[in-house]
């Protein structure tokens, strides 16, 4: 069997894992750039694809890569405290680590040195992730409005009341605000933690984001 080849890798701004959105659109105003390879830097290697608004990536779970598997995960969107099988998850530990987004492709830049830049919007995925594949979207047959979502239905995705003081939010570059309060919003905690006294950070755009969580409000402490 041939192995995967590395042709990109995603730079976002999530420095960790924790934080990152539980699945690609959740968060539309998180901003991330591929970067190709030196070898897959031809421009016409993405000849056309300027005319699709969206993108398939297929990347790996670098940070999940293990030797074994499990048959059965705990889904967050259960509470972690009920088991699916792994094929009927997006968990990240799979027999293969390999993950798949959607993404909102915003523009191609073309640099001197780096190729084809490809600019999207909405990818949940950390800094550094390496993707094997950039494919087009194509909505006469990628998009299923009746399709049904199994045991996510009914479990639609609260957002929380983010509290941010204005210095702090400063700290962060204007480009990269919308995306930390979609992230904050989004409510990054894993679903078994609700403690109102537990201090949480996350690693975004270079800063150490500070929060607490009382009920459904987010409050920002510190931006470091």
């Amino acid at each position: 069997m041939a192995e995967l080849q590395i042709i990109a890798r995603i730079r976002s701004p999530f420095g960790g894992k924790f934080g990152i959105p539980r699945q690609s659109g959740v968060v539309e105003e998180l901003q991330a750039t591929v970067v190709f390879e030196p070898a897959f830097r031809n421009p016409d290697a993405v000849r056309g694809l300027e005319g699709f608004s969206h993108v398939w990536l297929i990347w790996q779970f670098s940070e999940n890569v293990r030797d074994t598997w499990s048959p059965t995960v705990r889904p967050p969107r259960l509470g972690g405290n009920e088991r699916m099988g792994v094929f009927a998850t997006r968990s990240p530990f799979r027999p293969n680590a390999i993950g798949l987004s959607s993404v909102r492709l915003e523009r191609i830049d073309f640099d001197r040195e780096l190729g084809p830049v490809l600019h999207v919007s909405g990818a949940d995925l950390m800094d550094g992730t390496p993707i094997f594949d950039v494919k087009p979207y194509l909505p006469y047959t990628d998009s299923h409005p009746e399709a049904t979502g199994g045991f996510t239905d009914g479990s639609a995705m609260e957002t929380l009341e983010v509290t941010c003081p204005p210095e702090l939010l400063e700290r962060v570059a204007p480009e990269q605000r919308p995306g930390l309060l979609g992230v904050l919003a989004s409510d990054p905690r894993p679903r078994y933690q609700d403690d109102p006294e537990r201090v949480y950070g996350l690693t975004f755009a270079g800063r150490n984001v500070k929060f607490t969580v009382d009920g459904r409000r987010l409050t920002v402490l510190e931006v470091e």
